[in-house]
């Protein structure tokens, strides 16, 4: 590829990680108490709420369900609100929050759920208050399979990122779509599928890294 395209495959890979870090970062913010809270909420639980926790759980039920392609598109409104305009990488960045977030949200709940009840019934035996309990037992014991969860959450961005290029997102998936398919320019093409494949594996061992060292502590701590 000539000088110009490498820059302009640069700077579409740093249009893509900006919108990967962010929404990544909001979705983590909104998702983790959320899910934190659906596994908590139920009928008998630290924080017994069954209706809220019901209410909430279809909700993100239906926002899962909803293809992201479709997605993006049925909250344009949202995000002309938001930010402004419905295209470009910062309008990429609130669809991909909306899909992350409930996906996170179910992530956490499934790993705090797989904690033994054991361990809480003891915290709870002990004294210890339900905040005290899901920092100190579940999040503590869940936090690897959380780790590993936010990891997937972070990859499935990357492929979602590449798809609002289809909408005018910015990033590789634009790149690829404008240079490689409507210029027909093979060597671009296959130049953001290797970014792309080389990010997803970078990303992954990093989050397999991580997951490993908070077990390792998580043992120790127990």
């Amino acid at each position: 590829m000539s000088p110009e395209l490498i820059n302009i495959l640069l700077r579409a890979l740093g249009e893509t990680i900006q919108m990967v870090a962010l929404s990544a970062a909001i979705g983590t913010i909104l998702g983790v108490p959320l899910g934190i809270f659906l596994a908590t909420s139920g009928r008998g639980e630290l924080f017994a709420a069954p209706l809220a926790n019901k209410v909430l759980g279809f909700v993100v039920n239906i926002v899962r369900s909803t293809p992201f392609i479709i997605l993006v598109v049925a909250i344009i409104p949202f995000t002309r609100l938001v930010v402004g305009t419905s295209i470009g990488t910062a309008a990429a960045v609130v669809p991909l929050c909306v899909a992350a977030t409930p996906f996170i949200a179910r992530i956490v709940e499934t790993a705090v759920r797989e904690v033994d009840q054991g361990l809480v019934e003891a915290a709870i035996a002990m004294g210890a208050t339900p905040f005290q309990i899901v920092r100190k037992v579940l999040l503590a014991e869940a936090m690897p399979g959380i780790i590993l969860g936010l990891t997937l959450s972070v990859v499935s961005l990357v492929a979602n990122s590449a798809m609002v290029g289809a909408v005018g997102g910015g990033g590789l998936g634009d790149l690829g779509i404008r240079y490689g398919y409507q210029r027909f320019m093979p060597e671009v093409m296959a130049a953001v599928v290797i970014v792309l494949v080389v990010l997803v594996q970078g990303l992954q061992s990093l989050g397999e890294y991580l997951a490993r060292r908070a077990n390792k502590r998580a043992r120790v701590t127990v």
